[in-house]
């Protein structure tokens, strides 16, 4: 280990000399290829009433951000709080103060107005509440730990909130097969920390661990930051328990990774953001936890270099690698500026985290020793630093897990979060500082290299309608024009429902409609998230 870490001291060294080396090695960029995203964006660049015709051409209202009507659902009697208070004697919540929470959502942009916070322990209460409010006809919001940034986990206007806070029990673990079963109401963080006392890990790691549901996550189809590694829910989770509109309870909890009996009807839930049933209880494929981890933090000159440094990376780390985040300059900035913390290295346009893991640290650290050789003789890298004690670790991964809390404190936020082709993945942060102007506190962008995801991040310094109308549709048209998805991880909810037609046809968003109406006729799951108002 002190090898290691004199290796690193090298390291640092050999970098910090190398920023002032030229960079004329670098390979040119590929002859051939596709035009940029801006200059083909700019054909698409038409006066207002031309960007009116190609929003209704895709089938999205004029206006799409604008709020839902409510819907003919009966209102909260008294007759219904008696049912409520009998069902749930300690679980029936109507003190506004302590509505106050589950009411707004976590950037503070949503507000409901429920009157009614419904706090189930078991699947079977879950079950007689659903079932009562779908024969009353009373709108239902099923919520986990509220962490959400597209306003699908808090009431519109009166729904009542289910919450599965209080359904937080581990139910069963493998250690031989590393199957973890739980209630929904699991926090992930939680989670994590049971299993890493088992010699186990959760596939998913989020910045919101601390507060999110593993119920939401799955609801969500939640990415995060293992996904390079360990792929996505819809591969990791087993089975599901999930209760529908009307109350019957669907038993998909299995435990097998091979089970080709008919449908996966699993798959109908996950991402479903609780509009087709609310999920009470969840089995998950867990790894066994590495017991060698490095993290090193990378600063690049170019976008290019950052994705030449990818593309070295995957070829020589190989099976170890578990992550490879990156974050612009202005990233940076915000991290310094609102939550004191101190770059690690140099000051770079572009900066990176890697991370590995392992069973063999000797071998690990070869590899990993060799590739930051090749990165740093290739000019790919300018600085840099490694760390392989668990408080460095955190330290270095803090300067990616608390960009959302950087960002709220710099302003008044506007989130988006899409999945691009890896190579023009910036160049819709670029453009958008473009098209903004001064209109802009700061337009920051960082995510997942490894997946193609960008979570492109918008402020002003308090809530700009005017800016809001540059930034959309603006975004949705270039995400669309590069095939890419408008929600690569956060799902629709509220703020985006309207915009699926950018990234799903309309025959498809027509048979989620069909789906929608089987599972949950009389629409009491969730309304106004996630499908447009057009199917109403």
């Amino acid at each position: 280990m002190a090898g290691a870490l004199r290796r690193s001291l090298g390291l640092r060294t050999a970098l910090t000399f190398l920023s002032s080396r030229s960079r004329s090695s670098l390979p040119p960029p590929q002859a051939g290829g596709q035009p940029s995203p801006s200059s083909a964006f700019r054909q698409l660049r038409l006066p207002s009433t031309s960007g009116r015709r190609v929003m209704e051409s895709r089938g999205v209202h004029v206006g799409a951000s604008a709020p839902p009507e409510r819907l003919p659902f009966s209102r909260v009697a008294a007759e219904d709080l008696a049912f409520f208070r009998k069902t749930l004697p300690a679980g029936t919540v109507t003190d506004p103060d302590l509505l106050e929470f589950n009411n707004v959502d976590w950037l503070k942009s949503v507000r409901g107005y429920s009157e009614v916070l419904l706090r189930p322990q078991t699947t079977e209460e879950v079950s007689q509440i659903l079932k009562y409010c779908n024969s009353r006809n009373l709108a239902v919001n099923p919520q986990g730990g509220n962490t959400g940034l597209v306003g699908g986990s808090v009431p519109v206007y009166d729904e009542i909130i289910l919450s599965t806070a209080l359904m937080n029990n581990v139910l069963t673990f493998d250690s031989v097969s590393g199957i973890l079963t739980c209630q929904a109401g699991c926090v992930l963080e939680n989670l994590s920390l049971y299993l890493e006392a088992r010699d186990h890990i959760m596939p998913l790691d989020l910045g919101a661990k601390g507060s999110c549901h593993i119920g939401g996550n799955v609801a969500t189809n939640a990415g995060g930051l293992r996904l390079l590694r360990y792929g996505s829910l819809r591969g990791t989770v087993l089975g599901l328990e999930v209760v529908l509109a009307d109350g019957r309870v669907l038993d998909c909890l299995a435990t097998l990774r091979k089970d080709n009996t008919g449908y996966d009807l699993k798959q109908l839930f996950i991402g479903s953001e609780g509009t087709l049933g609310v999920i009470t209880a969840v089995s998950i494929l867990c790894p066994r936890k590495p017991s060698a981890v490095h993290v090193a933090f990378l600063g690049c000159e170019t976008f290019e270099q950052l994705l030449a440094t990818f593309k070295l990376c995957k070829g020589m780390l190989g099976e170890i690698l578990s992550a490879f985040e990156f974050l612009d300059g202005e990233c940076m900035r915000l991290l310094n500026t609102h939550l004191k913390l101190a770059n690690p290295i140099a000051e770079c346009p572009f900066y990176i985290v890697i991370e590995t893991s392992g069973s063999n640290a000797t071998h690990d650290e070869e590899k990993l020793h060799i590739f930051l050789e090749e990165a740093m003789t290739s000019s790919l890298v300018t600085d840099g630093t490694v760390a392989t004690e668990d408080a460095k670790i955190k330290a270095l991964w803090s300067m990616r897990e608390r960009l959302t809390e950087a960002v709220t404190h710099d302003g008044f936020p506007y989130k988006y979060d899409v999945s691009l082709p890896v190579e023009r993945l910036y160049r819709l942060v670029t453009d958008m500082r473009e098209h903004v102007g001064g209109r802009a506190k700061s337009v920051v962008g960082y995510g997942h290299i490894g997946d193609g995801n960008l979570h492109l991040n918008v402020t002003s310094s308090e809530k700009d309608p005017a800016l809001l109308a540059a930034i959309e549709p603006f975004v949705y048209e270039w995400t669309a024009h590069c095939h890419g998805s408008i929600s690569a991880e956060h799902g629709l909810g509220l703020k985006k429902r309207n915009y699926i037609y950018y990234s799903k046809p309309s025959q498809a968003v027509a048979l989620m409609g069909n789906v929608k109406a089987l599972l949950d006729p009389k629409g009491i799951l969730n309304p106004y998230k996630m499908l447009p108002d057009d199917l109403k």
